[in-house]
């Protein structure tokens, strides 16, 4: 494989290696307090502000994914997939009005907990597995290898060789500190991140721009390819079956943001972490602030990489290394990588950093919340129900490492795929719909009975294969969504045929009072919103 020559300077090891430093030096200094009681482990002992929790959500969203993946899909298919991106800004504010406050005052620890307290154990097993597997074998997979290929692209460190080091950079501090690690070093983590993506951005526009700088070069990226600055596809875009036009508004893209954000326990997880209801809502708002500014970092970069690449005075600009590891429609994952050699001393170590610190925080998050799931909702309830904190804090130790192995020898598997984003997504999706339904139908319909939920979970499987591989021509969102709204059906129906009682005896009652919000969370919703409806307006 052809490999990106990077030319890091002593400047850039040096900043990248203080940035090692800092963060494993705060993880561990972390790590000394509440280590060993479960809720300090595997809740931060619920202590998080509202800056933390916001900054450690972005974190562990924000990963290879993101900067490899995501980039990949802004060079093949434009501002559009920052779909992904915005609507999950105005997901966060739904999550934190309808959702939170039930979980927290379940006082819970994991996501499937609440299933048992709402449904039963069985169907809290059966979950707790699907999400097990779903974290080791796609979320971690994914993200060591596409961090595994930006190392390898810009350092030429082979791809083993850069999984395992990610590997193990994140568990030295994780691993050991828990939660609390985790959070306190994703607040450091998202500002490097912030900063060093802004950094690639703002010189790639600028290069485009010429000496007309930042603005000319955004003016030049939209003159120069109008197509991949539509927010909304039509069905002559090539790539409307990834974005199925309307439907990313009023579709499946709902289905996929609701369950990530509301149910996927390495996100959700720092919120049952927070002092209160209320901190926990305005760390969602603040996420979602950071939210609508992450396309800029990594979704323009690659508009940037797909007009360089198809403009012959700018790649004579860049030289003969323009051509070495190029980015094409086969091979858009490249983008992100590629842009970096471009960028000047200093900067490279800065945006080096920024992309270790996004790779790192979602590897230690993934882990800390598979340890958690496996400890509590299986270890403990099957294995050993009398275990003391300690052992299930080190159990919750063991699980992660077992975890991490397996995902480094699966990871160089995924070598094959155009857009690692999409990729994720999609197979997410195959699961997703089905755990959405389950939770919506157990929130908010009192009539959902256990048998119900378990006959549309098990159901939703085949129902995704089968809509999957039908030659339907089906874009995968339309397919979750309509995996969904199957699911649910499914629920509804059980659950009247075998229901004795008008009401299921676990049942949740809602009133006013549940869904309270403080003013500052609802200025900051209205906020949010505008802005995400005044990008919409502009980029229709």
């Amino acid at each position: 494989m052809d490999e990106i020559q990077s030319n890091l300077g002593a400047i850039d090891y040096a900043i990248f290696a203080i940035y090692v430093l800092v963060i494993i030096g705060v993880g561990l200094a972390v790590s000394r307090k509440n280590k060993q009681s479960t809720e300090g482990y595997f809740l931060a002992g619920k202590s998080l502000p509202w800056w933390a929790v916001g900054a450690s959500l972005i974190a562990a969203n924000i990963s290879a994914e993101q900067f490899i993946g995501m980039s990949g899909s802004g060079f093949s298919i434009g501002l559009g997939i920052a779909s992904y991106e915005f609507m999950a800004a105005v997901t966060l504010i739904l999550v934190g009005k309808y959702f939170l406050p039930i979980f927290i005052e379940k006082g819970i620890y994991t996501i499937p907990e609440f299933v048992e307290k709402r449904y039963n154990k069985s169907l809290k097993t059966i979950l707790a597995v699907f999400w097990i597997c779903l974290y080791v074998f796609v979320n971690l997979t994914s993200v060591l290898y596409l961090g595994g290929l930006a190392l390898e692209t810009i350092l030429g460190i082979p791809m083993m060789y850069s999984i395992i080091f990610l590997a193990v950079f994140a568990l030295v501090y994780s691993v050991y500190g828990g939660l609390s690690a985790v959070v306190w070093t994703d607040v450091i983590q998202v500002v490097v991140l912030i900063i060093g993506g802004f950094a690639t951005t703002i010189l790639a526009v600028s290069f485009v721009g010429g000496d007309g700088g930042f603005f000319a070069g955004m003016s030049n990226l939209y003159s120069a390819s109008p197509d991949h600055f539509k927010m909304i596809l039509d069905k002559s875009n090539p790539q409307f079956n990834n974005l199925p036009g309307i439907a990313v508004l009023i579709g499946g893209l709902w289905v996929a943001n609701l369950y990530y954000w509301g149910f996927n326990q390495y996100i959700i997880q720092r919120t049952f972490a927070s002092k209160s209801v209320d901190e926990a809502q305005k760390g969602l708002v603040f996420a979602g602030f950071l939210k609508l500014i992450i396309p800029f970092i990594v979704v323009i970069p690659g508009i940037a990489a797909y007009v360089i690449v198809n403009d012959p005075a700018l790649m004579a600009q860049l030289g003969n290394a323009a051509t070495n590891f190029m980015p094409t429609s086969q091979t858009a994952d490249r983008a992100y990588p590629w842009l970096t050699q471009f960028l000047p001393t200093g900067v490279k170590g800065l945006v080096f950093a920024a992309l270790a610190a996004a790779i790192v925080s979602s590897l230690a998050s993934m882990l800390n919340s598979t340890a958690t799931i496996f400890t509590l909702d299986i270890y403990k309830e099957y294995i050993n129900k009398n275990a003391s904190d300690t052992k299930l804090v080190n159990i919750g130790r063991l699980t992660a490492v077992v975890s991490l192995v397996i995902a480094i020898f699966t990871a160089p598997l995924l070598g094959a795929i155009e857009q690692a984003f999409q990729f994720i997504q999609e197979y997410t999706g195959l699961v997703s719909p089905g755990i959405l339904a389950v939770f919506v139908a157990g929130l908010f319909w009192k009539k959902a009975t256990s048998y119900g939920a378990t006959v549309g979970v098990i159901a939703s499987i085949p129902i995704a294969l089968l809509l999957k591989f039908l030659p339907l021509d089906m874009p995968f969102l339309d397919q979750m969504m309509y995996t969904f709204v199957l699911t649910l059906a499914i629920i509804v129906f059980v659950s009247l045929a075998s229901s004795e009682n008008d009401d299921d005896p676990k049942g949740i009652s809602l009133t006013k009072k549940t869904f309270a919000t403080s003013t500052a969370f609802r200025i900051g919703s209205y906020i949010v919103c505008l802005i995400t409806a005044a990008i919409y307006a502009l980029f229709w």
